[in-house]
């Protein structure tokens, strides 16, 4: 099992939005995450779960992984979950995954348990 975790500052997202608008979140979110983020201590969340996810990969964001490559979405019970595109998996042959995330004072977190 390997585990990844990222924390971020929301006022760090917060002065990215103001300063890039929609050309910051389509760096890093698809069209149907952005479609379903309303908040930034949302969008927050969403950037420390894919840095998270990327760690608990051991490549971190960059060749092997890129930001797009993971598809963040909820389940029935609103619970946050991942996959990663069809070439990604075919790299990272992921078996199995848990992601949790949360905000609170001023801080977004992610937490991810995978399997490979």
């Amino acid at each position: 099992m390997k585990i990844g975790t990222d924390i971020i500052q929301i006022s760090r997202i917060d002065t990215l939005l103001n300063k890039y608008g929609e050309t910051f979140k389509t760096r890093f979110l698809l069209p149907e995450e952005i479609k379903a983020l309303k908040k930034t201590e949302s969008i927050a969340g969403y950037w420390a779960a894919k840095e998270a996810i990327s760690k608990a990969l051991e490549c971190g964001i960059g060749a092997n992984l890129s930001f797009h490559d993971i598809i963040i979405s909820k389940n029935k019970r609103g619970a946050p979950v991942f996959k990663l595109t069809e070439d990604a998996q075919k790299r990272h042959k992921i078996k199995s995954a848990s992601l949790s995330i949360s905000h609170d004072g001023g801080f977004a977190i992610a937490v991810v348990a995978l399997t490979q």
